[in-house]
């Protein structure tokens, strides 16, 4: 199934950007969009809604005073021109803070989270998604649908990264930091200030080397303690 979400700001025009970056993402459904938060009570009292993305500084209501009056929690992306109620927000659990004006390379970073949560914690995606878990990764003006057990390692580029998998090489403008924090902790690892890597998919330990594919990468003076902890855990936890 997919996942069922809703729209809320005052300004037309920024729901019409929302709608124009959801258009590239099939498995989100958008059920409706509000002008008038008060209106958005009626469809969430008639069907299940899994995401909302909701303005803060609206006439009739505010974002934060329509989340207050919620009966049931779903996800919610708060989309804004304010950075001011960013703690706010978090403190309310909120899934993400998105500033006006969107850049879509943001909001990609969104829809993964998105779709990791929903992978993770629900069975509402349909059982293909379910067997493979995915990114989007932004190649030039394409949007590359990545299986994240292809992924071998991720090497930073400066203001690009290289995600290296078994189907080929992708350069993504994006950091490295950006790109570890959508990826899983359980299977993905950064060991260096330039490299990011799965942990399943390392074959051996050599010294401050990891071995992946016949490919030697190396672990970094601050990050080996951690790396090597984890990666003899697992290794402990195989034995078992």
């Amino acid at each position: 199934m997919k996942i069922k979400c809703i729209i809320i700001d005052d300004e037309a025009l920024a729901i019409s950007v929302i709608e124009n970056h959801l258009k590239d993402f099939d498995y989100i459904e958008i059920v409706e969009t509000f002008t008038n938060p008060l209106n958005a009570y009626r469809i969430l009292e008639k069907e299940k809604i899994d995401l909302i993305f909701l303005d803060i500084n609206m006439p009739q209501l505010t974002g934060f005073a329509f989340i207050e009056n919620l009966n049931y929690r779903p996800l919610i992306v708060i989309t804004t021109a304010y950075r001011e109620y960013a703690v706010k927000s978090f403190e309310l659990n909120i899934l993400d803070y998105l500033v006006k004006p969107i850049p879509f390379d943001r909001f990609l970073k969104t829809i993964n989270k998105v779709y990791q949560h929903v992978y993770q914690n629900t069975s509402k995606v349909d059982a293909n998604l379910q067997q493979e878990p995915h990114i989007f990764l932004r190649v030039n003006k394409k949007l590359i649908k990545t299986n994240l057990n292809d992924i071998l390692y991720i090497e930073s580029l400066k203001d690009y990264i290289k995600v290296i998998t078994v189907l080929g090489d992708y350069v993504v403008h994006k950091s490295l930091t950006a790109i570890t924090e959508e990826l899983p902790q359980f299977n993905f690892m950064r060991i260096h200030r330039s490299y990011t890597v799965s942990i399943n998919k390392i074959n051996a330990l050599e010294g401050n080397n990891v071995e992946i594919s016949n490919r030697k990468i190396p672990i970094g003076r601050n990050y080996s303690k951690q790396a090597k902890e984890r990666i003899f855990n697992i290794n402990d936890e195989d034995e078992d």
